[in-house]
């Protein structure tokens, strides 16, 4: 990534490698060229038409003003830096962002939240998918991803430990009607990644496309130390495609859409014994068991941006998203080692319009004003074979009986936002503002949160901001767990005590301040401090034989930390280093408590426990060096203090730490556009590490880090 100007690294927030942290273009800051109105239906010149499209681009990213909160980006070049470059997954990436912790299953924690993360392409929310093992996005068809977190403005809401916008790529002026990429990587554990992407312009319309295949047997992470998980296997396909077109000189209309299908193994633990017993069944090995689980997510989005006069921007979207996780399990080893075989099937779809506007009052004010709302509908089928039992739990019969639990659950959700954007004078910016949001699913709850933040270019090389917001997260509905406490009653998986299942909407107050200080034209230091303040905090858990995760409550939560940087930046080398601490406690369980055994719910209500994804230390650091004759070397590492573990959460695990490395070739081989070849080392020094143990509120079983995979790999240009 090019280094920007000394005034541009003043207007940084924080940094985190590959990165330097700049606002987003505004609309009143553009610098693009305009075209002058064509004639109706007759065609602009390319470079006419590619200034339309860049005042359009940076109008859009006007649309989206992030003052008072802290911003990490990474371009295209940035993740091409990292050791998988573009196959690097987007959880992957963003860990290379201070106060991002990296948990199973792929899952992030964001400055002490379990989840809680909102997706966005092109500044348009992307509803989100039921969590599962896989991604549901990729990095391959971003032009840039950048994580915006802390006291966020008014226009965001709902999902608020971190904002994750995507922009796609753009669209030079020398871009032909059709070019691309394609790619293969092959790997030990018998991995293969295929890949193909496209792009290109023919005059008013543009257009994108990428998809890939991915097939390994690092589906989940392995639940013993051994390299070599077993019954692992899975299955990725992915796919995006966009198409945007000019109407006018000042709208456009865009259409983008994207396919997930993941299938994956639920990986085996040998040497398990049976607990249960089964009519005319001998016990199974429990290195033989055979359950899956799928995963699928589809997205549609159409949007339409336009402008009124020269002071009006606006982009008004229509989204549809179809998402759905299927537990298929093993039943005779389900029933003979958990006492149930439920095979599950949660589904979820939403349909809703997203609209933002933003009117440059004059030079020192900027409205913005804009609108969300979404209708769900949820539906859970759970066919479960289970064992008589006793009020004990003690099985009573060899021969299982089947239950059908199913439930649907229909909801809306909306809010609406106003904020002002303040140029007080030419070194002190007041973003100020409120949202209005509405909730009715399993509950019906509203609240008005104000927001307001401040930025202070101190001097030419130091920036300070500090921000408040107030925040509502609305109760995940495709989490919420539906089951039916009295089904269950006297069988072997009978719930441990009674159930308030109506999950509440997280209310918190969030506090944050922080400075970035460019010491010299090569090194950026930043320092971010936060504290938040929750009541009815929501956390997640895996509570069933199910890999699926269930939302619930605590009454109480306190969360906060700092988070230090460092990105040191020449012509062919860059480093960065950044440092994370995070303290999140909660008290009293109020909503889910038939997930919970009685001991640990007496105890949770009169101790604060830490939450189980907070690891009080984190860590990432990297450097990369480009070479003569297009050789590149680069390394990563990430450390961990260790997730909480034990009764209650009481105890943690052991820390760790682990690098990957890589090291590429850039050959131009003539007809045609460049090959890069790089081989690279996921976990170079093979550290054997657990994330998970399998103890712990809501954890379900144990998980340990991906061992030693080598992978070697060729992309080439047209």
């Amino acid at each position: 990534m090019s280094m920007p100007s000394p005034r541009a690294l003043a207007l940084s927030l924080s940094l985190a490698y590959p990165l330097m942290l700049a606002l987003p273009a505004r609309a009143d800051d553009a610098t693009t060229p305009t075209a002058d109105a064509a004639a109706a239906g007759a065609p602009l010149p390319t470079v006419e038409v590619q200034g339309v499209r860049n005042r359009l681009d940076a109008a859009r990213n006007g649309l989206s003003p992030d003052t008072g909160s802290t911003i990490y980006k990474f371009s295209k070049s940035d993740i091409g830096r990292l050791p998988q470059g573009d196959d690097t997954p987007l959880n992957q990436v963003l860990l290379q962002a201070p106060g991002v912790v990296q948990d199973s299953y792929g899952g992030l924690h964001v400055r002490g939240d379990h989840a809680n993360l909102q997706y966005r392409i092109n500044g348009v929310v992307i509803p989100e998918a039921i969590s599962g093992f896989g991604q549901s996005l990729e990095t391959r068809f971003a032009d840039s991803i950048s994580l915006l977190t802390g006291a966020l403005p008014a226009q965001y809401g709902y999902r608020t430990a971190g904002i994750v916008d995507i922009t796609t790529k753009g669209v030079g002026e020398d871009d032909k009607p059709f070019a691309g990429s394609a790619g293969i990587t092959l790997g030990t554990q018998r991995s293969r990644d295929l890949d193909l992407s496209v792009h290109g312009t023919q005059g008013r319309l543009s257009y994108e496309f990428s998809g890939s295949y991915l097939g390994n047997d690092l589906g989940i992470e392995n639940p013993t130390p051994s390299r070599d998980a077993i019954h692992d296997r899975t299955h990725q396909g992915k796919a995006f495609g966009l198409v945007s077109y000019l109407l006018g000189d000042d709208s456009r209309i865009t259409a983008m859409a994207g396919v997930t299908n993941n299938r994956f193994q639920i990986p085996n633990s040998p040497g398990q014994t049976t607990s249960f017993t089964l009519d005319g069944t001998p016990d199974k090995d429990s290195s033989t068991l055979d359950a899956h689980q799928r995963e699928r997510n589809r997205f549609a989005v159409v949007s339409y941006q336009g402008a009124i006069g020269d002071a009006v921007d606006y982009q008004v979207s229509l989204f549809h998203r179809y998402t759905d996780v299927h537990y298929a399990p093993d039943q005779v080893g389900d029933l003979q080692y958990l006492g149930v075989a439920a095979d599950i099937l949660r589904r979820n779809e939403a349909n809703g319009v997203q609209a933002d506007m933003s009117w440059r009052l004059d030079s020192a004010h900027t409205l913005r004003t804009g609108l969300f709302a979404q209708r769900e509908h949820a539906s859970t089928r759970n066919d479960a074979l289970v064992f008589p039992a006793d009020d004990d739990g003690n099985q009573t019969s060899a021969t299982p009986v089947g239950i059908a639990d199913s439930g649907r659950l229909s909801g809306h959700l909306w809010g609406a936002y106003l904020q002002d954007e303040w140029k007080l004078d030419r070194t002190l910016t007041l973003n100020y503002g409120a949202r209005y949001d509405q909730v009715d699913t399993v509950t019906k709850e509203h609240q008005l949160s104000p927001r307001v933040g401040l930025v202070w270019d101190a001097t030419p090389t130091l920036r300070v901001h500090a921000g408040y917001a107030r925040y509502f997260t609305p109760p995940p509905t495709e989490k919420i767990d539906t089951t039916s406490v009295s089904a269950f009653a006297g069988t072997t998986n009978a719930l441990p005590s009674d159930a308030n299942t109506a999950v509440r909407s997280e209310r918190s107050n969030y506090y944050d301040a922080g400075a970035a200080w460019q010491v010299t034209p090569k090194l950026t230091l930043g320092v971010d401090g936060y504290y938040r303040a929750v009541q009815h905090l929501q956390d997640e858990g895996q509570f069933g034989n199910a890999l699926i995760y269930s939302a619930f409550n605590y009454a109480h939560g306190r969360i906060y930390g700092v988070d230090l940087t460092a990105n040191y930046k020449e012509k062919d080398w860059s480093a960065y280093a950044n440092l994370g601490t995070t303290h999140a406690r909660a008290k009293q369980v109020e909503t889910g408590q038939f997930n919970f055994e009685q001991d640990e719910l007496d105890f949770i209500t009169s101790h604060w426990v830490h939450l189980d994804h907070e690891q009080k230390l984190s860590a990432s650091a990297g450097v990369n060096v480009r070479l003569d004759d297009g050789y590149a070397v680069g390394a990563s590492a990430l450390f961990g203090s260790g997730l909480r573990n034990g009764f209650a959460n009481t105890t943690h695990l052991p820390s760790y730490t682990t690098m990957n490395a890589d090291v590429s070739k850039r050959l131009d081989l003539g007809g045609g556009g460049p090959v890069e070849a790089r081989l690279s080392v996921v976990n170079l020094f093979d550290k054997v590490y657990q994330l998970r143990d399998g103890s712990g509120i809501g954890v379900g079983a144990p998980q340990y880090g991906q061992r030693r995979t080598v992978y070697v790999s060729l992309t080439k240009q047209f």
